[in-house]
C-alpha cells in the first residue's frame, strides 16, 4: 500500500531521513520543484521511512482502510512545522533532526521558497536550557525551515562575516536577507524579537 506524507508538519527538506532509508527509491527529491516526491509504484510498504521520520510526518498504510484513516487524521491535524520546534536558541541542540553538518550548507539546501533560518554556534556560545529561548516562541506561526550549525569551518565564518556566536542567518530564495549576532537569553526575548520582525516583514 502507498506511503503518504503529512506536509503540515514536514519541513520538506532534501536531507529527509525517509529518503535516505527508502530501499526502492519510492521517496525522492524533486530538484526542479524543491520538494519531496513519492512514487507509490515503487513502495513495498516496508515501513522503514515511517520509522526514520523523526517528526512522524511519513505514514505507511497496510490496506485501503488504514490509508483512509491516515488521510482523515492528516486532514484534521491542526499542527504546522513550527509546532515541532522543541529546540532552543542559544542552547545545545536537543533534536538531531534540526542539526546540519558544515557540508550541508549548499545552495540547493537554502534555495527554497520558505524562509531558512540557520543558527550558527560553537561550544563556547551555548548556554544551559533554562535561560535559553524556545524556537517555537521566536517564530510562532511562521512557516520556516530552521537548522542549527556547529561552526567549525572558517570558510563559513568568513563568507557571512560572522563576528559573534551564536548568530542567526536568514535566507530567502538562497539569498542572505538578515543576520543577528550575539547571545540573547530568556529575559531578552523581546529585544531579539524586535530584530527578527523586520526580517520577516520584508520578505
Amino acid at each position: 500500500m502507498p506511503v503518504t506524507i503529512n506536509f503540515k508538519i514536514c519541513d520538506n527538506a532534501k536531507e529527509c531521513s525517509g529518503i535516505a532509508v527508502c530501499p526502492t527509491g519510492a521517496l525522492g527529491w524533486d530538484e526542479e520543484n524543491l520538494t519531496i516526491v513519492i512514487d507509490n509504484t515503487l513502495c513495498t510498504s516496508c515501513g522503514q521511512c515511517e520509522q526514520a521520520c523523526m517528526v512522524h510526518a511519513i505514514r505507511v498504510g497496510q490496506d485501503d482502510q488504514e490509508m483512509a484513516i491516515i488521510r482523515v487524521e492528516i486532514e484534521a491535524d491542526p499542527r504546522q512545522v513550527s509546532d515541532l520546534f522543541v529546540d532552543r536558541y542559544g542552547a545545545v541542540p536537543i533534536d538531531p533532526a534540526f542539526v546540519w553538518a558544515i557540508n550541508q550548507i549548499k545552495p540547493e539546501e537554502i534555495e527554497t521558497q520558505k524562509l531558512v533560518v540557520i543558527e550558527a554556534y560553537n561550544e563556547d556560545s551555548i548556554r544551559c536550557l533554562l535561560p535559553s529561548i524556545s524556537i517555537r516562541e521566536l517564530f510562532a506561526g511562521q512557516d520556516i525551515k530552521y537548522r542549527k550549525l556547529e561552526l567549525t569551518d572558517i570558510t563559513i565564518n568568513k563568507l557571512y562575516d560572522i563576528q559573534k556566536l551564536p548568530t542567526l542567518l536568514f535566507f530567502h530564495h538562497g539569498q542572505l536577507v538578515g543576520k543577528i549576532e550575539g547571545y540573547y537569553d530568556q529575559a531578552q526575548v523581546a529585544d531579539l524579537q524586535k530584530q527578527i520582525n523586520p526580517v520577516l516583514n520584508n520578505l
